[in-house]
């Protein structure tokens, strides 16, 4: 009985598991490299939606939103690559850039984010 399991064994080799923990970690090293810019993208949309709300007027906005830059660390965009509209009482405050971020030498990633303020449903709704 116990040679008839030893021959019945199976499993990856050594080689597979080698091929297997680089693919792993390749995919570790990326990932490494992402979250910080989504976790920085989260942290702008949120940013640019009380800065849209703390000023009356469109510098005020822009002030709102380089004070929480600096607080939160926020480097890719400043006040300046903010397009700010005034929609009646509230304004509406759009963004939009290009992150590079270089993998293996000449090879890089490039992600474009781009978000906007929530826009309020204006339409009425019939009973």
């Amino acid at each position: 009985m116990y040679q008839s399991l030893l021959n019945r064994q199976h499993g990856i080799t050594l080689i597979g598991l080698i091929f297997v923990m680089v693919i792993l970690g390749m995919i570790g090293i990326l990932g490494l490299k992402v979250v910080p810019t989504v976790l920085e993208f989260q942290s702008i949309k949120r940013l640019i939606v009380t800065a849209s709300k703390s000023g009356s007027t469109v510098n005020d906005v822009k002030a709102a939103f380089d004070k929480g830059a600096d607080v939160g660390y926020i480097e890719s965009i400043t006040s300046k690559d903010l397009v700010i509209i005034k929609n009646n009482a509230d304004f509406d405050v759009s963004f939009a850039y290009n992150k590079k971020i270089p993998l293996v030498g000449p090879a890089s990633l490039l992600l474009e984010y781009e978000g906007s303020t929530p826009k309020a449903n204006t339409s009425k709704v019939i009973p």
